[in-house]
């Protein structure tokens, strides 16, 4: 269009209104220097209300003495009480795994708060979101019972070349593309069966697919479904356009919650960049929102290799 533009004359230029300043993208966390007063109140009362600053809902705000930065507490801003509230740090062990930092500890509590119906997760490789997501609705939704099923959704879109059609039914023509899915799995089921393996207990993700708790989907064929009780996981949502997004989230039937995991700066999707992909767009829109929570993860824990490559590379 450009180049038939300049052939004509006429001047063009890009289309502004539905990009997002990737610079200036929502991380869901707001770093607050406050008095020891403040601090020792947000101690003892699990709660503490700041009049300077504006906050968004369900924001995750750490507060540092401003005497001693060495020293801060944690929490979310409660929009209903108009003040920042204590989350409790220690969640305990969920399907083999806990929080590493303090990103992930705001990740988790989103995860498994059931007042919270739509969660987003930016970070880099290796920093633990897709992990976090599946390991938070294996809880809800095998344990708990929240949920009557747990949902796993990946974009159809390939890493370079594509190596063409693949052979057998839509299980084995899915299988590559959902892989990594299968790897988070294994790693928590197999943490999770060590002390089964004692008693006979231990399972596999085939047992809870059999079971229909738990299913792993391709994205193609979302349109026109409802989906009731549900945790959904998107995974690699920031290979989604912006009307692909709208359509996945206006599946959630009553008493759903989805998980949208990504990196906008790693895309595959030839027509989509970090400006304006379905998942910035939908961390800038819902920000407000009482019912959605956001948190960047920014600390890799994959392995050392992993986290020298994504900063570097």
């Amino acid at each position: 269009l450009r180049i038939k533009a300049d052939a004509l004359g006429v001047e063009s230029e890009d289309f502004e209104a539905d990009k997002v300043n990737i610079s200036d993208l929502y991380t869901g966390i707001h770093n607050l220097k406050v008095s020891g007063t403040k601090m020792a109140e947000f101690h003892q009362q699990g709660q503490v209300t700041l009049e300077e600053g504006s906050f968004f809902a369900n924001q995750f705000v750490v507060l540092e003495d401003e005497n001693n930065p060495s020293q801060s507490l944690y929490g979310y801003y409660d929009q209903d009480l108009k003040s920042v509230k204590s989350l409790n740090k220690s969640m305990g062990n969920i399907w083999g795994v806990s929080p590493r930092n303090m990103e992930q500890t705001f990740a988790l509590w989103a995860l498994l708060n059931e007042n919270i119906k739509l969660v987003t997760l930016t970070g880099g490789a290796g920093t633990g979101k897709t992990l976090l997501a599946i390991a938070a609705g294996l809880s809800k939704s095998t344990d708990e019972d929240v949920y009557s099923r747990l949902l796993i959704a990946r974009p159809i879109v390939a890493l370079g070349k594509d190596i063409g059609y693949l052979p057998g039914d839509i299980d084995e023509k899915l299988n590559p593309w959902m892989q990594p899915v299968y790897d988070c799995l294994d790693f928590l089921l197999g943490v999770q069966s060590s002390p089964r393996q004692k008693k006979g207990g231990n399972k596999s993700y085939q047992e809870l697919i059999n079971q229909g708790m738990l299913a792993v989907e391709p994205l193609t064929y979302i349109r026109g479904r409802s989906l009731p009780q549900s945790f959904f996981v998107v995974d690699e949502a920031q290979n989604l356009t912006q009307h692909e997004i709208k359509t996945i989230i206006t599946r959630a039937g009553e008493g759903s919650k989805i998980v949208l995991t990504g990196d906008p700066f790693q895309i595959d999707n030839p027509y989509i960049d970090s400006t304006n992909n379905g998942l910035t767009h939908v961390v800038e829109r819902f920000k407000g929102s009482a019912i959605a929570a956001h948190a960047t993860l920014q600390q890799g824990e994959r392995s050392e290799l992993a986290t020298l490559a994504a900063e570097f590379l």
